[in-house]
């Protein structure tokens, strides 16, 4: 079954989730994640869900939780905060999914909660293409997603290549966890 197969399928079921940790299309991606050091998929959460905090903030410029929650992780991160307070303003960016009704841009808030907990494991980093290439579906449709979702992947590889070649040229602090 192709990936295009398997996110039809899980939207007949209403699935709200079109991509699983276990999708064979994201299984490479999932691989080179588990193969990184846990700071290098840090950096690399934290690129894309700053992406995606400004798309949300275009559409509510009032909004400020998926900002917030990012924030928070980079202070989680370099042991400013501790991982309670940033834990929750994770939770309100989940939180503010709940509040709206268009499914991209649901799916763009839980990306970004996903990204943000990535601090507390890199296990979480699956998260994140999983919601949001299921955005990238429903902003283009099942029949015309192909060429995005493809792309957007290689960018997801892309970027963690950049950030195990340039992790050393990183110049923000790091808590005592995160560099275990």
């Amino acid at each position: 079954m192709n990936w295009i197969d398997e996110v039809s399928a899980k939207r007949k079921k209403k699935n709200q989730i079109l991509f699983s940790k276990d999708s064979e299309f994201l299984q490479d991606l999932k691989t080179l994640m588990e193969t990184q050091n846990h700071r290098v998929i840090t950096l690399w959460a934290f690129e894309l869900a700053s992406e995606s905090v400004a798309k949300l903030e275009e559409k509510y410029p009032e909004e400020k939780r998926p900002r917030e929650a990012l924030e928070a992780a980079r202070d989680w991160a370099s042991g400013i905060i501790k991982m309670r307070i940033a834990q929750r303003k994770i939770l309100d960016c989940h939180g503010f999914a709940k509040e709206i009704e268009n499914k991209e841009d649901i799916a763009i808030c839980h990306s970004i909660g996903q990204a943000c907990a990535v601090v507390h494991t890199a296990g979480h980093a699956i998260g994140y293409p999983m919601y949001d290439l299921t955005a990238i579906v429903y902003q283009y449709g099942i029949d015309n997603c192909k060429v995005a979702v493809e792309r957007r992947k290689q960018e997801y590889i892309e970027k963690i290549i950049y950030w195990n070649e340039h992790l050393c040229d990183y110049t923000g602090t790091w808590a005592d966890f995160m560099l275990k």
